[in-house]
């Protein structure tokens, strides 16, 4: 947007920190994406281990990679700065939305505090800086699943998976160093442990693991999704457990991660007068807890509504949107009483212009494909252990096309109603009766 002249500010407490957590893509997502050179590590193929059987071990080939936290932010932040976007280290406290009163308020205002005024007003982020406050005619809440400003139906309860893992130097591992861990749902380790091997029969937890040396490696417990979360502690029992019978003696501990993303329910308002993105605008796959490429690849369209929507209305970029200088507070004093007084406190009633953008962010197909992945993950919420290994022995016997297109938000409905019928039909007969059974209210729910 800023590369299009208009004026940009990002409000971040911390704009260069770096990211917490540890992100794996699929390559393919991120070469079309053109960000192949933010990845800091990469393994040819991907490993499921099902059960103990040898049969059960499947190989996926298809090439994964660790993102470069750092290289990634850093690209990023630098073509923001190549542009003229201004970053304010602060906190947004408060946002507030205006709207004319009637058509001759923008005829007779133009532009104000340097602010290009039409029919859509414009609105006010009040920052934790000193009481600071900044105009503009779009404000995207970007704050994740804070969701500090993007306002969720009352309907929101959502799935939630959730990770305890570590970056350790061990002695040795078990793993290829030239394949990654995708999913490890044998639970041999619990064997001696009755109570923890009875709930994960019930809720299951999978081991994913990233192997970066035979003596460094990530090692994450997951719950794909549960309602309510698997707590923290009891996904570090379970690894502990495992990692005592694989053998694997951790010599130090670079990073812990703890990792909760909500997924699926409802989405938010659609439309508001907040934009979002990421979180805030429910992109996370509501049946694998991915968003890292889909949010990447909506930003560009995001991007491009709003430059085509705002049409040139917005002056080339002079200076920081913010309040005029003191000169020029001095120079509007007289006006600035009636100005605005010409607006009216509106809440986050969606305007014509933000009515517009939440259409490009979350189109017909793509709604109706994000209710096919919600009706994915009320399956997956309901399958135990034994199901949950019947359930992607079948998913993982599908052509890549299917799989991987699932996986990566690329299937159109039809394909999805394909995708669908191909995993019933790959499915047991025990299975079939498990997924009509416990899936039929959410098809219900679906349709």
């Amino acid at each position: 947007v800023a590369a299009s002249g208009r004026k940009v500010c990002v409000v971040d407490p911390a704009p260069t920190a770096v990211w917490p957590n540890n992100y794996g893509v699929w390559i393919d997502e991120f070469e079309a994406l053109g960000l192949e050179d933010c990845l800091d590590f990469t393994w040819d193929e991907a490993t499921v281990f099902l059960d103990s059987d040898a049969g059960s071990k499947k190989t996926l080939s298809r090439p994964y990679g660790r993102v470069d936290r750092k290289r990634l932010k850093s690209k990023l932040y630098e073509n923001c700065l190549k542009h003229g976007v201004r970053f304010r280290e602060a906190l947004a406290k408060e946002v507030r939305h205006y709207t004319p009163k009637n058509a001759e308020t923008t005829r007779s205002v133009g532009q104000w505090n340097e602010l290009t005024v039409d029919t859509t007003g414009y609105s006010t982020i009040n920052c934790g800086d000193g009481g600071s406050e900044l105009k503009g005619k779009l404000v995207l809440d970007a704050t994740g699943h804070a969701k500090k400003f993007v306002q969720f139906r009352e309907d929101y309860d959502p799935g939630y998976q959730g990770a305890y893992g570590i970056l350790v130097d061990v002695d040795k591992h078990p793993f290829e160093l030239d394949k990654m861990l995708f999913m490890d749902w044998r639970d041999d380790h619990l064997a001696d442990l009755p109570d923890l091997r009875e709930g994960n029969a019930k809720i299951p937890t999978f081991l994913y693991a990233m192997p970066f040396s035979e003596t460094q490696i990530f090692l994450e417990e997951t719950s794909l999704v549960a309602r309510p979360v698997v707590p923290f502690d009891e996904l570090k029992r379970r690894l502990d457990a495992r990692l005592k019978h694989l053998d694997i003696n951790v010599k130090s501990v670079h990073e812990e991660e703890y990792c909760l993303i909500p997924m699926g329910s409802s989405l938010p308002y659609v439309p508001q007068r907040v934009l979002g993105i990421g979180g805030t605008a429910g992109m996370v796959h509501p049946s694998t807890g991915y968003m890292v490429a889909r949010m990447l690849g909506a930003a560009p369209v995001l991007a491009d509504t709003i430059i085509d929507l705002l049409g040139g209305g917005q002056p080339t970029l002079v200076s920081e949107p913010s309040l005029p200088s003191a000169a020029g507070k001095r120079r509007e004093a007289q006006a600035a009483g009636s100005v605005e007084d010409s607006f009216v406190e509106t809440g986050n009633k969606a305007t014509e212009l933000s009515r517009e953008i939440w259409a490009t962010v979350w189109p017909e197909e793509r709604l109706s494909q994000r209710e096919f992945f919600n009706f994915g993950m009320e399956v997956l919420l309901s399958l135990d252990l034994a199901n949950t290994r019947e359930f992607f022995s079948a998913f993982f016997s599908l052509s890549d096309y299917h799989w991987q297109g699932f996986l990566s938000s690329r299937l159109s409905l039809p394909e999805l109603i394909v995708f669908g019928l191909s995993l019933f039909s790959k499915s047991s007969w025990e299975m079939r009766f498990s997924l009509v059974a416990k899936g039929l209210p959410g098809l219900i729910g679906m349709l």
